[in-house]
């Protein structure tokens, strides 16, 4: 069956206390019953008071799980506790509804404004749908990362404004592990943002992997859920059509890529990842345009592990905490 679909017609805010049942894949520990012990995370953002440790850290020892390792942020200029835990337990003793009632019961008690759980081996994978234009470099290597099991996601979609031949790799790779390819054409006037909401409608966040699209205040609105874009790190000096190009002409000595949640202002959300390398009189364009496209690459799929294995908490209206 030819899942190849082609259709040619003319926030990142504070979640209250709410588990998250999506997962990264799964961690076997050397230690106790192998065959039991499972890996959970919880991440947890709250007013700032004594005392929180010590609870988050009972709640887990007395279910008979083990700490592994606990991150903590408090910001010295805002009253906000914000924390990461990795854990080992047996479901048996510690059942993933009582888990949930457990955290639920300190979110309350401390006045949570996030509190979200992870268990990689129990609950499923995120799904995303991936949305594209002409470059497809980011893609292809999310795709091959995804064949591998090296991403912790479930890919439902690929969207593109630009046609792919039935004959492109890209397509070919889609077809051979049905993931249907959305080919809708955009122009100045008409985004096909419609279209797009209906397509992405059960996707838990989406990946802009070089989508030339910006997408209006209405459908950030009506997706109402995290979209994580990559862009060049040549912002905010080399503009506009072939940015590449332009850097390499004005010599300069070094580039980057960042990864960043869509907001309403263009390119301005809260950043996730930033990579940079340097570059010398020695590099062509060919190498140069090699060297960012690679930045790219690694940079988004470096956010998108980071999201999935509950990294990243937002701080302040236009930052991140990553753990």
């Amino acid at each position: 069956m030819n899942l190849l679909c082609r259709l040619v017609s003319p926030n990142f805010g504070p979640q209250v206390c709410k588990y998250s049942k999506r997962s990264l894949k799964s961690v076997k520990f050397p230690f106790g019953s192998s065959n039991s012990l499972v890996h959970g995370i919880h991440v947890f953002r709250c007013p700032d008071e004594v005392g929180i440790v010590a609870k988050l850290s009972e709640c887990i020892a007395s279910r008979g799980g083990n700490i592994l390792t606990a991150d903590v942020f408090v910001p010295q200029d805002n009253n906000v506790f914000y924390s990461r835990s990795e854990f080992t337990f047996d479901p048996a003793i510690w059942p993933r509804g009582e888990m949930d009632e457990d955290f639920f019961k300190l979110s309350k008690m401390f006045n949570a404004m996030k509190s979200v759980i992870r268990v990689p081996e129990i609950d499923p994978k995120y799904k995303i749908a991936v949305l594209v234009s002409k470059q497809d470099h980011c893609l292809v290597d999310l795709l091959h990362r995804w064949q591998n099991g090296r991403l912790p996601v479930d890919i439902t979609s690929v969207i593109s404004n630009h046609d792919r031949g039935p004959d492109a790799h890209v397509i070919r790779l889609l077809e051979r592990h049905g993931i249907p390819y959305y080919y809708l054409p955009t122009t100045m006037g008409k985004k096909r943002e419609v279209e797009i909401l209906e397509l992405v409608h059960d996707t838990d966040f989406l990946v802009l992997a070089r989508y030339m699209q910006v997408f209006s205040a209405e459908f950030l609105k009506s997706y109402g859920k995290d979209i994580i874009n990559i862009h060049h790190g040549l912002l905010p000096s080399f503009k506009g059509g072939s940015p590449s190009k332009q850097a390499f002409e004005a010599g300069v000595k070094l580039i980057g890529a960042t990864s960043h949640f869509v907001s309403e202002v263009l390119d301005a959300g809260p950043i996730i990842e930033q990579m940079v390398e340097r570059v010398t009189h020695r590099d062509n364009l060919q190498s140069f345009i090699q060297k960012s496209e690679d930045l790219e690459k690694q940079c988004l799929v470096k956010a998108i592990k980071s999201y999935c294995e509950l990294r990243v908490l937002p701080y302040e209206k236009d930052k991140t905490v990553v753990f």
